[in-house]
């Protein structure tokens, strides 16, 4: 099943309650592969992902959320991590092939040492901010495949990070439970247009 962006955009909904489908890994990997697309300030592309189908580490990881229903049901929760350590560390793999030889030697020598004048805090933050624009991409990556996702950020950081032995430097940014919806969820309220916009 695939759908228009459009399609895909109207018929999301956060559900909590899914069908008991596994996942093919080719349709988890699809979705990644066009998350990973999301645009990013200079490539840097500081997402990770983990991905929980194990049934046992899915539990632990459920107590870690505070008992949302969500992560129990679906049989399988993505968690969307920041990690601009690794990413400064691998700046050289993101580097565009085809950029002009001088550009691509200004970045290797010059990103390390802008990102690397911030404190780990504000890379932090910087981070979470590229990978919030990677989020929506999973989100509706995942909806145009027909599955549903309900992104959740109702969990322990602390216990996430012992579960799955993730460094401190590493910003969880949410729990994804992706699956088959057996619940319609609700529709739509969003503001009229006329609330949200200003022109000048």
């Amino acid at each position: 099943m695939s759908m228009t962006l459009r399609e895909a955009i109207e018929t999301r909904r956060s559900i909590r309650k899914y069908k008991q489908q596994p996942i093919p890994r080719e349709d988890i990997e699809e979705m990644l592969r066009l998350t990973g697309l999301a645009p990013s300030a200079w490539n840097i592309q500081p997402w990770r992902f983990i991905v929980v189908t194990n049934a046992e580490k899915k539990r632990e990881l459920y107590f870690a959320a505070n008992q949302h229903p969500q992560v129990d049901s679906a049989l399988a929760v993505v968690i969307l991590t920041s990690d601009m350590e690794d990413a400064i560390l691998r700046k050289g793999e993101s580097i565009h092939p085809d950029l002009p030889k001088e550009e691509k030697q200004w970045l290797k020598e010059n990103i390390p040492g802008i990102l690397g004048k911030q404190t780990m805090e504000q890379r932090g933050r910087w981070g979470v901010a590229q990978t919030n624009i990677a989020l929506a991409y999973l989100l509706l990556a995942a909806r145009s495949m027909g599955y549903d996702s309900s992104p959740t950020y109702g969990f322990h950081p602390a216990k996430v990070r012992q579960l799955f032995n993730l460094p401190e430097y590493v910003q969880i940014v949410a729990l994804i439970p992706i699956g088959k919806r057996a619940e319609e969820g609700q529709p739509h309220h969003r503001h009229p247009l006329e609330r949200i916009v200003r022109y000048v």
